[in-house]
């Protein structure tokens, strides 16, 4: 199989799109796979690692370049990482709009998967934003708990109600449209997220708990709020395909913290 039929046939079941990010961003569309690395970003750690184990594909889910179409001038850092993924002959396509505009957002579905929560996914009226109604009530300090166990996130912040059960709760992973509106709607009581506007979002959220209301808005950090949907991808195309190897790449958090050496 070439590169650019197994990208096709991953983004086949997504709606049709007059612009997208999901291109080639490097290398061969016809080269053949025998092995095929996913993550969440191609940093350079991760394309190193890549290009160690011998992968002719990884398959992303974030801009490579540091803007969503990647249109950006050749700055210093631009121009030595393409240079490096260049050298690692290896092509790189981007797996982002037709993951999220499908049938069953492919990103929540992961979260949840490897969360281990039962429950239904449905649609809001925002982009990339899901209403999740748990089938067993849980409280946000255990719902926390288990997102670092279970997803391996270092720090998930806490911002409102801690430990009054919930089962309306709202899947904003990434950084999508509607979170405050999803915050203040009064049939949610718990909004999951990866990025937050602190002096907007978590004070509404600490406000509302203060008068008594059940509200929480927990961050998970973008790349803990979306990778699992990459994880989930790579399990799959293992599943499916045996013509190829497939194998999931962490890209690991961004920051760092003062009690890591």
């Amino acid at each position: 199989m070439k590169a650019h039929e197994l990208f096709e046939e991953i983004i086949n079941g997504g709606h049709a799109k007059e612009k997208t990010c999901d291109v080639i961003k490097a290398g061969d569309p016809n080269k053949e796979l025998k092995k095929v690395a996913v993550t969440m970003f191609a940093t350079v750690d991760t394309v190193k690692k890549a290009q160690e184990w011998g992968a002719d594909m990884i398959i992303v889910h974030e801009p490579t370049y540091y803007d969503h179409f990647e249109e950006i001038e050749d700055l210093p850092v631009v121009v030595a990482k393409r240079k490096l993924i260049e050298n690692s002959g290896i092509t790189i396509y981007r797996y982002h709009d037709y993951m999220h505009d499908r049938e069953v957002d492919q990103i929540p579905e992961g979260e949840i998967y490897y969360l281990g929560l039962k429950g239904k996914i449905e649609k809001t009226p925002y982009s990339a934003s899901y209403f999740f109604k748990a089938d067993e009530p849980i409280t946000a300090l255990e719902l926390a708990n288990k997102m670092e166990k279970e997803l391996g996130i270092k720090r998930v912040r806490i911002a409102g109600t801690r430990d009054k059960k919930s089962t309306k709760i709202a899947l904003c992973f990434g950084t999508p449209g509607g979170v405050f509106e999803l915050l203040c709607d009064e049939n949610i009581e718990m909004v999951l997220t990866g990025e937050a506007c602190e002096w907007r979002l978590a004070e509404y959220a600490r406000d509302a708990d203060a008068l008594g209301m059940n509200k929480t808005l927990i961050v998970m950090g973008h790349i803990g709020s979306e990778r699992d949907g990459m994880r989930l991808l790579a399990k799959r195309l293992s599943e499916n395909h045996t013509d190829f190897e497939t194998r999931y790449i962490e890209c690991g958090e961004v920051y760092t913290y003062t009690d890591e050496e």
